[in-house]
């Protein structure tokens, strides 16, 4: 296992492209991290720059304590699983397995060992013997996987191993990458785009965009306390709601918020630093609305699409002030596109954030049930 500290680290082009600025991140012995965001956000550039493929342009990178700034990647203990297996064709897996470890030099009994261990662990023993061609790509990416653990490193990287394959091998190697984790109590650091891998996965969740951290945290905390706009947006599916407002009153425990046609709703967030009359964007996850009046935030809209998904419903709604929401409902509710609905959610499930897109914080974030 090993600890990981960024700070304040840099990456650049022709020092005109910046790709990477201000990174500061402490990965803990034994932590799952996802890095997560959207295409071109940086996340692959920074895990290649900690296996030292890309050169740091500004800031530092300690390894179990270690500068490894100027570490080549075979002395930094580390060990990559790339998106595409590249797997060598002409070799069995256990030579695939073995390649690296016969380079550096290993025993023949001690690389014996570790391919047998590693197979056990992932269940691919009894494929050593086949070529790549003859394996399925869930199994070929395993072999990938086993090809990393068997030089024991202190840290391993996953740059979006599963994007190569269909839905279901996807989640199945999704569970079987979580096991290997608990099973060898390893530092991860795996770069994804999809946002349900990183809150199936993640230890720690570090949302990028725009080669900056947006926030870093427990999956739960990053649900139900997005630190601002993108966040909310980005963690959660389907996506949160937004509508347009403006604060109208600023109490102790609370805030008013007035919407277009003059409803007002009253969220439960600190509005100390902010101003009445100030443009702000409120918030509300599509599991927070119910198709009820029991809470004290009450909308009435036309339901435009139903998603059929077994046990629940999507429910997209024309409001009667022209916004759209996005409910989740009962999937045993037989409801048709046109129905004039009633819907209501609690104030301790409203976020609120402002002009900078900067949420306010929630008094209530535990109240939130639900984890996407």
């Amino acid at each position: 296992m090993a600890s990981v500290t960024l700070n304040n680290l840099s990456k650049s082009y022709d020092g005109k492209q910046q790709v990477l600025s201000g990174i500061d991140l402490d990965i803990q012995h034994g932590e799952f991290v996802v890095l997560v965001g959207p295409s071109g956000c940086g996340k692959s550039t920074l895990l290649r720059m900690l296996c030292g493929l890309e050169e740091i342009t500004g800031g530092e990178m300690q390894i179990d304590r270690r500068r490894v700034n100027d570490l080549p990647p075979a002395e930094r203990g580390i060990a990559m699983v790339f998106q595409s297996y590249a797997l060598y064709p002409h070799m069995t897996v256990y030579k695939n397995m073995a390649f690296g470890l016969r380079v550096a030099g290993e025993g023949k009994a001690d690389i014996d060992r570790r391919i047998r261990h590693a197979a056990g662990i992932l269940k691919i023993d009894h494929l050593l013997d086949r070529l790549p061609r003859a394996l399925s790509g869930g199994q070929r990416q395993r072999v990938a996987i086993g090809r990393a653990i068997v030089r024991e490193p202190k840290l391993f990287l996953f740059d979006e191993p599963l994007s190569n394959l269909d839905a279901a091998l996807r989640v199945q190697t999704r569970l079987e990458i979580a096991k290997l984790h608990r099973e060898l109590n390893a530092t991860i650091v795996y770069v994804t785009h999809d946002q349900v891998e990183a809150m199936t996965l993640g230890d720690k969740i570090v949302v990028m965009h725009d080669g900056q951290i947006q926030q870093a945290g427990r999956p739960l905390e990053l649900y139900q306390q997005p630190a601002n706009l993108f966040v909310a947006t980005f963690i959660g599916s389907p996506k949160m709601n937004l509508l347009d407002g403006y604060i109208r009153q600023i109490d102790t425990d609370h805030i008013l918020v007035g919407l277009a046609g003059g409803q007002t709703v009253r969220a439960e967030v600190d509005g100390s630093n902010q101003l009445v009359g100030e443009a702000v964007t409120l918030g509300i996850r599509a599991e927070q609305l119910a198709e009820d009046t029991s809470h004290s935030e009450v909308f009435t809209g036309t339901v435009n699409i139903v998603e059929h998904l077994g046990e629940a419903n999507y429910l997209y709604l024309m409001l009667d002030s022209g916004a759209e929401l996005v409910v989740r409902g009962d999937g045993n509710r037989m409801i048709g596109r046109g129905e004039h609905i009633r819907i209501s959610a609690p104030a301790s499930a409203f976020h609120v954030f402002d002009q900078q897109g900067v949420a306010l914080r929630r008094l209530c974030p535990g109240n939130v049930a639900g984890r996407h």
